[in-house]
């Protein structure tokens, strides 16, 4: 039974129950100490007082454009509040950010997780086999269903000049490559040829287009490495099936690797496995749980951060409202209907949603890569690059979109309170 686990060590928990309320505790002392030192007339006329400044400036500019008068006025309230709306950007930035990082390593994620898994959907284990090699793969390949049969073997070699063993592998069949694991280089094509994992390399100091020599008993290989593949074995060499020949000619596969056809049962397959040769081994792969798992966090994160930031413009949008009951029924006054009225609120966190998508993607793709190859160089491998070329077009045009609908949502249930304000309500509070 395994004893490892991974879990949260216990002062994460700790340091998160202690340092959530000195966290609160800060962001409220600076709106405390401005609340202390407001005056009882200023306190008492907040809402009903008339505005001016940034934010009437603006709204004249933009005035003499061709937008609807409620998204130009829209566009201004930002800026009468400055301070307010600089935090509001700041929690759709933050959301963004973390969206924009979350998805990319997500996807990275999911790209590791499954490399390889196309290759092969059921293993057979030949150790108690009762065919031998040449009838065990033509039994594989002639049962209904078999598409690809790829024999695999593995063994220990020496490598001149090092004290410790090499684990050489091989494959020989439809498939001897697996091309999502190549990280740099190519696959073999000769005797004279090997790839090798990306841990072995750095191990050893060696690079693509170094020499090295394989030895066992009185036979010796010089080989060439060629392509580097994504294996965290420090001690894993993969060559040509002639090369394995060459170095141990009554080496057998130990494992045979089965892909199935589209729509092939491999159960089915497996219990005809069982049934040809009873001392097979047979082993189904599924789709790997890892892969789920991460969609699943990263659509969770990504969730909880959409939440919390909406709330964050939610807040600022009611303050803004109360703070302008005045200017806003003054509006409804002269004709604005509360469609407009809503249109205008939203607008005014639209604009706040945008800056942060537009400012927010750059930080998260910033993030990414330098979170990405720190992650990889911390378990000693090497990603291929289709894994790390996450940042497609329609990809950034969907991240894009994630500060206007945070804007957008967190402004339009107190938007829409706001349009039913009516000047009554106003005139009560003059």
């Amino acid at each position: 039974m395994l004893r490892d686990y991974v879990g949260i060590p216990p002062w994460v928990n700790a340091l998160a129950l202690l340092g959530m309320p000195v966290v609160c505790a800060l962001a409220a002392l600076l709106p405390a100490v401005r609340a202390h030192r407001l005056s009882a007339a200023r306190a008492i006329s907040a809402g009903s007082a008339p505005h001016a400044g940034r934010a009437l400036g603006v709204q004249r500019r933009l005035a003499g454009s061709r937008l609807p008068r409620s998204v130009s006025l829209g566009a201004g309230l930002p800026f009468a509040r400055p301070g307010r709306s600089a935090l509001t950007l700041a929690a759709v930035l933050l959301g963004v950010t973390t969206v924009t990082l979350a998805t990319g390593l997500a996807t990275t994620m999911t790209r590791f997780a499954t490399a390889g898994q196309d290759a092969y959907q059921v293993s057979v284990h030949a150790s108690n086999v009762s065919h031998s090699d040449r009838e065990l793969e033509s039994l594989l390949r002639s049962l209904p269903g078999a598409r690809e049969v790829t024999a695999a073997s593995l063994t220990d070699v020496r490598m001149a000049g090092s004290a410790q063993n090499v684990m050489f592998g091989a494959r020989r069949g439809d498939r001897p490559q697996l091309n999502s694991v190549l990280t740099k280089g190519r696959w073999t094509r000769g005797t004279d040829e090997v790839t090798a994992s990306s841990a072995f390399l750095r191990r050893h100091g060696l690079r693509i287009g170094d020499h090295l020599t394989l030895e066992t008993g009185d036979r010796r290989e010089a080989v060439v490495v060629v392509g580097e593949v994504m294996e965290q074995n420090n001690r894993l060499v993969i060559g040509d099936w002639s090369t394995m020949m060459a170095l141990f000619p009554q080496e057998k596969p130990f494992e045979y690797h089965v892909k199935l056809r589209d729509g092939a049962d491999a159960d089915a397959y497996a219990r005809a496995v069982k049934a040809a040769d009873s001392g097979a081994d047979v082993e189904l792969h599924s789709p790997d749980p890892a892969a789920q798992a991460i969609d699943g966090s990263a659509a969770a994160l990504t969730l909880m951060l959409t939440v919390v930031a909406a709330l964050g413009v939610f807040n600022t949008v009611v303050l803004n409202t109360r703070d302008r009951r005045r200017d806003l029924g003054m509006l409804k006054s002269i004709g604005m209907t509360p469609r407009q009225v809503t249109a205008m609120m939203v607008t005014s966190m639209a604009v706040l949603g945008a800056a942060g998508s537009l400012l927010g993607i750059p930080l998260g793709i910033a993030g990414y890569d330098l979170v990405v190859p720190r992650m990889a160089d911390a378990v000693d491998i090497a990603l291929p690059s289709y894994m790390t070329d996450v940042w497609h077009p329609l990809a950034l045009a969907g991240l894009a979109l994630a500060g206007l609908v945070i804007g957008v949502l967190g402004a339009l249930i107190p938007a829409r309170r706001a349009a039913r304000l009516t000047i009554a309500e106003v005139l009560h509070n003059e």
